[in-house]
């Protein structure tokens, strides 16, 4: 016979509906939600930080950039400041003072002799006959003198002139022992012809502190 509960259904024992694995099954889900959402608000607030911080590297990027361009024009001129002295002192140290040999020249010419013709020029480039082409500053002299002693005396003076560097004789002859002499012909003075070459930059007055350039040549006392 099928057994008949006889106590009132108020007073009847409550049986769960289920096994009660379906609550651990709840419980289980509801933890890995809470685990997605805590990871999603952390990744999110990340998120928002790395994109302020991007923010904030751009702007000061851009305002470094702002800067550098206002630099920009200091820049050009302090280059162009730095060109110009550079052009300026070189120049400077190039220069030949034409002037200055003019002066000197007329001190260490002997009396009873003339100049007929002076060529000079600052890159050496002379009369190939000259045989005096340098690099630097050259001159080419040719005149009279009435000996071939005066000739050798004219070279030792030369020598002792500011920046030179180095004499050579292209010629030392009569022209006509019984020509008279005159302005354009030597006749029966010693015709000379002589190559002075100049160093490319100026050295001191006293290069070795023992030739001094003489005070009525230009140079010290």
């Amino acid at each position: 016979m099928r057994p008949v509960n006889l106590l009132p259904e108020s007073q009847r024992r409550r049986t769960p509906a289920g096994d009660g694995k379906s609550a651990y099954v709840v419980l289980g889900v509801l933890a890995v939600l809470l685990a997605m959402t805590g990871l999603y608000v952390v990744t999110a607030n990340q998120a928002t930080t790395r994109s302020s911080e991007a923010a904030v590297a751009s702007a000061e990027a851009d305002r470094l950039e702002a800067r550098a361009a206002s630099l920009d024009a200091f820049g050009d001129f302090a280059q162009i400041k730095e060109t110009r002295v550079a052009s300026v002192r070189q120049l400077a140290t190039e220069r030949f003072d034409w002037e200055r040999l003019m002066r000197e020249l007329a001190r260490v010419l002997p009396a009873d002799g003339w100049l007929q013709a002076a060529e000079a020029s600052t890159t050496g480039q002379l009369d190939e006959a000259a045989e005096t082409a340098t690099g630097g500053p050259s001159a080419t002299l040719s005149g009279c003198l009435p000996r071939q002693p005066d000739v050798a005396d004219l070279m030792l003076r030369l020598r002792r002139l500011h920046r030179v560097e180095d004499v050579t004789l292209s010629e030392s002859a009569l022209e006509d022992e019984q020509a008279v002499p005159s302005v354009d012909s030597c006749g029966r003075y010693y015709r000379f012809e002589i190559g002075v070459v100049f160093a490319s930059a100026a050295p001191p007055e006293a290069p070795d502190g023992q030739r001094r350039v003489p005070a009525a040549l230009g140079g010290g006392s």
